[in-house]
């Protein structure tokens, strides 16, 4: 079914636009709401009649913004679907990338890499790494193979999920290499070609790759700082009919939200009367920077849940240990489709886990305490170089979501390496292209580090605004 965007809620996307004249105001602010990844590519936009009465204007206006949209290549006008959103077949600005971290987060000279929303690992980690060694040994006599990982790995993660409130066994826990190899498994194992998957706009880049690799046909959802609209989330949801939602409702990534229980309560009660399953990716729920009671788990609200958890983001990115919780019935699917992609974690591996784990508030307590500073001299760095960029101060997670004045994102990044700053603009988190209006801002480097990455990203942003308007950007490779 063809999504239909409501003629109100586009009113209110557009907000106030210029009316000398007023068609190319109307076109305009839909065209940037496009390029912005606002209005998805793909929806169909209301009809001229619908958009006349919701934003006070003549039959003529909208018919003609429409007709000039056309002509700009970000509308088409399809036999029985009506006027749909669309990217011009030149726009660089697809989010089609996927992010590759540099070996071992090194570059060259002087260069800040922002890139990477991962922090270094924290004072704790070696000694966890001692203290695994001296329990090898017991394991050394066997194959090594543990398809759905150690047994007290998976009793600690579940007991993790009971202390939440989901109550967990372990025979609900599935170890993997990591949240993005758990998604791979779990849209292995439930997924078939054409599926539909409904992910946040944004969303983490790799996860998209993941779910599109699968064959999904991945449809994205309107989000911001501040989290999911619940409605519209809802309405999507009714409209699609997708088989899975991806949804980040824990310090978001790239935006940082962290979604209320009111609004994982409403998205739950349509997924499970639309019989579509919940994956969740809670990677960043330990960067809990400014502490306080958190939402209750997503599964807490839909039974159906697949929640995907990691140690990458807490701890170590070099640590590739992550698990899956999910209902007893889903296992042997998981494990099946696990199968198929390798043959456990390594032992060492999670033994590292169980050490930190057992000392999880220890150090997590150090992590919060860090990125706490840089987080909040990045914010003040960007007030006062960049005082007219939007951005909001989010509680947790790794990283700053920016809305820039106006387009132009991947001319900055592009720009930002003449500086000696590496970005990831918007464009490389849009599901569907657009989103040239945001940039992402990790802030796991060190305060100073991040007021000097900021103060470049400004000088950068200056020679951006100076370059012609409608310049396109040639692809690089985008790293994270």
């Amino acid at each position: 079914m063809k999504r239909v965007l409501n003629a109100t809620r586009v009113a209110a996307l557009i907000g106030d636009f210029d009316r000398s004249p007023a068609y190319e105001g109307v076109a305009h602010g839909l065209r940037d709401l496009i390029i912005a990844g606002r209005i998805p590519t793909g929806i169909r936009l209301p009809s001229e009649r619908e958009l006349t009465e919701a934003l006070g204007v003549s039959r003529t206006t909208v018919a003609r913004a429409y007709a000039l949209l056309r002509e700009l290549g970000f509308l088409e006008s399809r036999q029985g679907s009506g006027s749909v959103a669309v990217l011009p077949q030149s726009d660089t600005h697809r989010g089609d990338h996927l992010l590759r971290p540099t070996d071992g987060g090194v570059v060259a000279g002087d260069v800040i890499d922002l890139t990477c929303a991962a922090p270094s690992p924290g004072p704790g980690l070696m000694r966890a790494y001692e203290r695994a060694t001296a329990e090898l040994a017991p394991y050394l006599g066997g194959t090594g193979y543990y398809p759905s990982g150690l047994p007290s790995l998976r009793e600690l993660v579940a007991a993790t999920f009971t202390d939440r409130g989901v109550p967990t066994s372990a025979d609900q826990i599935l170890v993997v290499p990591g949240a993005l190899a758990g998604l791979a498994v779990a849209a292995r194992a439930l997924l078939s070609a054409g599926d539909r998957v409904v992910v946040e706009s944004p969303t983490y880049p790799n996860a998209i790759a993941a779910l599109t690799e699968a064959g999904a046909r991945v449809v994205g959802v309107d989000t911001s700082d501040r989290g999911w609209d619940p409605t519209t989330m809802a309405a999507t949801i009714r409209q699609v009919s997708p088989r899975l939602a991806y949804l980040v409702p824990d310090f978001h990534n790239p935006t940082g939200a962290l979604i209320g229980d009111e609004a994982r309560d409403i998205v739950a009660r349509e997924l499970v009367r639309g019989r579509t399953t919940a994956v969740v990716d809670e990677s960043m729920l330990d960067v809990d920077l400014d502490g306080g009671p958190l939402p209750r788990p997503f599964a807490a609200y839909a039974a159906d849940t697949i929640t995907l958890g990691s140690m990458s983001k807490g701890y170590w990115g070099g640590l590739r240990v992550g698990w899956i919780r999910a209902p007893r019935d889903r296992m042997d699917a998981l494990i099946g489709a696990r199968l198929s992609l390798d043959l456990g974690t390594p032992v060492f591996e999670q033994l590292v886990a169980i050490e930190l784990l057992q000392s999880r508030e220890e150090t997590l307590a150090h992590r919060r305490t860090t990125l706490r500073a840089s987080r909040d001299a990045a914010l003040s760095a960007l007030a006062t170089h960049l005082p007219d960029w939007r951005v909001a101060r989010p509680r947790g997670g790794l990283s700053l979501w920016c809305e820039l004045p106006e387009s132009g994102a991947s001319a900055l990044a592009r720009e930002a390496t003449r500086h000696g700053v590496l970005l990831t603009p918007g464009p490389a988190f849009a599901p569907e292209g657009g989103m040239d209006r945001y940039l992402r801002v990790p802030y796991a480097l060190p305060p100073e580090t991040m007021t000097e990455a900021v103060t470049r990203i400004a000088a950068a942003w200056r020679e951006t605004l100076d370059l012609p308007k409608g310049l396109t950007t040639p692809r690089r490779t985008l790293v994270a």
